[in-house]
């Protein structure tokens, strides 16, 4: 086969970087004064060893970070980010994740290493078997599983343009077999540029056996490696599965999982499946933990090994398999020992690859980044920029043990500096993102079917259900949701039911709500549109208004809908209760959007502060919003005597907005506690009045402490089918309730 040739043909140029990729990315997890953690695996996440985000390996403080199965490095990063956010927030403010493959300073006994408390007790029977054979300490080195699979159409293609192969899964494992012996003679490369383990930290090594920095311990005889009388052949996958099975069965090795080479081919759950079924992707385990990444691994190195794994493909090999794969072992060994400041012996032959590649990614037109062979040819010619020589330059201005410590430090504030936003998809709404972070930390699988549209495939087990906007579940029924969109049909379903609603009007053209100015005009009323959500296009006039305030209200409103309600206003507060399945789970008081004057500074100048705040944002993607110097802002100032450049007194309370949603600006406090049982009935019994078990009612109560029953205690104003959640989890003021577990636990019972 002539696949350089191959590579070329018009017809593969489409499918060369498509591909399919997955990271499992181990870390210690440590105190803040950056000592290995004493407490046992997050119990939230503990409840099943096969966790699909978030796992132990082989200590109880060594976490393991496992994306899903992606299509683009892109979506690659974003879930491991998002995993990445959700395992600080689940540690708990009194741990971080270690960023350096090394782990930190260990116990002096070896036996107080924890092993993984697994509820599989085979699991820890292995453990304890690698804990005999190679010692505890060993195995507390982490670092990065790159997990990559050519595109079926790449394979494919290829085997349509060849003649040598009849059938497709032989082509496609020697597909992988070829590349598996090129990456394993050329690993070096990959350890000179990244690698990042230069030291160790007190108790790792029983003796000084290594005195002097490398470039990476992990990648040397040192880290991770079999002991001498294990070999396995690449040269056929016969020979592959032959060789593991006797290893095993000759007590070389405990599992087969135990072969610690480079590469391990993947396509089955044991390796005797490689047999019936072929080599399905394979798994690359010699990347080091980047500690410059909060990740552990920079998109310009997934970016590098993509097409470092094309390039392993389109290079010749050489004419002994095993003879090849042995000088690679022999190679990447003096590499990885090589002092990290030092040029390396091959920097000859690393040149030539780098042209090599740069030949590779033009002919092919390839798009690259504009700065991956740049660093690369930086890095070769001056060797402190490489991974590990950066990591021991900075290691040298302290020590490693407080840089790492620092750099753990900075990852976790990043993570905890905005604890309600997921890091990767901060474009999504924010309760949706939540409702992603508790999916993930429960072991719920997401598949984000569209992202704009907020709509998600959620799996737990063998069961799915489909989740649009955070709350909208195949739990309430299409008819349930229309009814809470009209807010016609809304008051007259309740009103029916014997609930207090504001009288009011109906309005479809804007002529004739401007003509029935005189119904309303010394009344308390209220103009908002009739489907709108999150307070848009709502106007509140206490004491009645003006022709021309009134019709700049219906205007606004029509803006937002084709049609607008008139109400009459309801006085007493405005209370949010959540209800999910019967059960009121939280109340929000909610207070309209408001500034504080110091008798200094104008309104504008005040809402700019205020909106200064890190929990205010646009869009729903913080838990308060920006206050806004719109119309309905103006309107609303000019009803108090001021405009936009006024100087409130010191200590005088402004309001910008009547409506006190938090959507438009408003401050949220949590009462939940505080509100009697009978109001939590009200809104129960009215949110079956109209078939629904997920909605946010509002409630307006002019005296919490006068019972429902009362004449005029309470009027219900709306009814949302999409309620914000966000607001109840992070309040302006009181304790936060999780609604969004709530509903993960209403959709999946069977993970309480």
């Amino acid at each position: 086969m002539d696949l350089k040739k191959m590579l070329a043909d018009a017809h593969v140029k489409p499918y060369l970087l498509k591909a399919r990729f997955g990271i499992e990315k181990e870390g210690q997890r440590v105190d803040l004064a950056g000592n290995l953690a004493e407490t046992d695996h997050p119990e939230c996440i503990a409840k099943r060893d096969e966790h699909p985000y978030i796992q132990r390996d082989f200590a109880e403080t060594q976490m393991e970070l496992i994306t899903p199965i992606c299509e683009t490095l892109e979506d690659l990063f974003n879930y491991l980010s998002a995993i990445h956010d959700v395992a600080h927030l689940t540690m708990g403010k009194q741990e971080m994740l270690w960023p350096l493959s090394m782990p930190p300073q260990l116990p002096k006994k070896e036996e107080d290493i924890k092993i993984a408390k697994l509820k599989n007790f085979q699991s820890v029977l292995y453990r304890r078997s690698l804990s005999k054979s190679y010692g505890r300490r060993i195995q507390m080195i982490s670092g990065i599983h790159f997990n990559f699979e050519f595109a079926e159409e790449l394979i494919q293609t290829l085997f349509n343009l060849q003649s040598e192969f009849k059938n497709y899964r032989q082509f496609k494992t020697e597909i992988y077999l070829k590349v598996t012996r090129n990456y394993l003679h050329y690993q070096w490369f990959v350890t000179y540029f990244y690698g990042a383990s230069p030291l160790s930290e007190k108790n790792f090594f029983d003796n000084d056996c290594l005195t002097k920095p490398v470039r990476s311990i992990r990648n040397s005889k040192y880290g991770y490696s079999n002991h001498d009388d294990v070999h396995v052949s690449y040269s056929s996958i016969e020979k592959y599965i032959t060789d593991l099975t006797q290893m095993v069965e000759k007590g070389l090795l405990i599992e087969e999982k135990e072969f610690y080479s480079s590469v391990r081919l993947r396509g089955g759950r044991q390796v005797a499946d490689l047999a019936d079924h072929g080599v399905r992707y394979m798994e690359l385990r010699n990347i080091d933990l980047n500690p410059f990444e909060t990740i552990g691994i920079s998109y310009e190195q997934a970016e590098f090994l993509h097409l470092f794994l094309l390039y392993m493909l389109w290079k010749d090999e050489g004419n002994h398999c095993d003879e090849w794969v042995k000088e690679g072992d022999a190679l990447n060994e003096a590499v990885a020992l090589e002092h990290p400041l030092s040029h390396t012996q091959l920097e000859q032959d690393a040149n030539a690859i780098i042209k090599e590649m740069e030949q590779l990614a033009e002919a092919l037109n390839l798009p690259v980044s504009d700065t991956l062979f740049a660093n690369l040819k930086e890095m070769l010619q001056d060797p402190s920029k490489t991974l590990a020589g950066k990591l021991y330059q900075k290691s040298e201005e302290s020590c490693q043990a407080d840089l790492a410590t620092s750099i753990a430090k900075e990852n976790y504030k990043s993570a905890w500096d905005k604890p309600y936003q997921l890091t990767g998809f901060t474009d999504m709404e924010l309760s949706t993102q939540i409702l992603m972070s508790d999916a993930i930390q429960q072991g719920i699988k997401i598949e984000i079917l569209d992202r704009q549209d907020q709509f998600l495939k959620l799996q737990f087990n063998d069961r799915i259900e489909y989740v649009k906007n955070g709350n909208m579940t195949s739990k309430d029924s299409y008819i349930a949701t229309l009814i809470m969109e009209n807010k016609t049909v809304t008051k007259k379903v309740l009103q029916q039911h014997g609930f207090r609603v504001p009288a009011g009007e109906e309005f479809n053209r804007i002529e004739q709500a401007l003509r029935s100015y005189d119904m309303f005009s010394t009344k308390a009323f209220v103009v908002k549109p009739k489907s709108t959500n999150y307070g848009l296009g709502i106007s509140i006039f206490k004491d009645g208004a003006s022709r021309e305030d009134y019709e700049e209200a219906i205007k606004i409103a029509f803006q937002e809908d084709s049609s607008v309600l008139v109400e009459e206003f309801l006085s007493g507060t405005e209370y949010r209760f959540f209800v999910l399945d019967d059960k009121v789970l939280a109340i929000l008081l909610r207070t309209p959007a408001n500034v504080e004057g110091d008798g200094k500074r104008t309104i504008e100048e005040l809402v700019a502060e205020k909106n200064r705040d890190p929990l205010r944002g646009r869009d729903h993607r913080t838990p308060l919003e920006v206050i806004q110097l719109g119309e309905i802002e103006k309107l609303m100032l000019k009803a108090q005597g001021h405009k936009i450049d006024s100087i409130p007194k010191n200590g005088e309370t402004v309001y910008l907005r009547e409506n006190s949603n938090v959507s438009t600006g408003g401050d949220s406090i949590d009462v939940t506690d505080q509100i009697s049982d009978d109001y939590k009935k009200i809104a129960v019994d009215a949110v079956a009045a109209l078939g629904a078990k997920i909605s946010g009612i509002d409630l307006i109560i002019e005296d919490i402490t006068v019972p429902a029953s009362d004449k005029g205690a309470y009027g219900i104003i709306e009814a949302n089918f999409n309620p914000s959640m966000y607001m109840h989890i992070y309040p302006y003021k009181g304790e936060g309730r999780r609604v969004t577990t709530d509903i993960l636990r209403y959709v999946f019972p069977e993970i309480n």
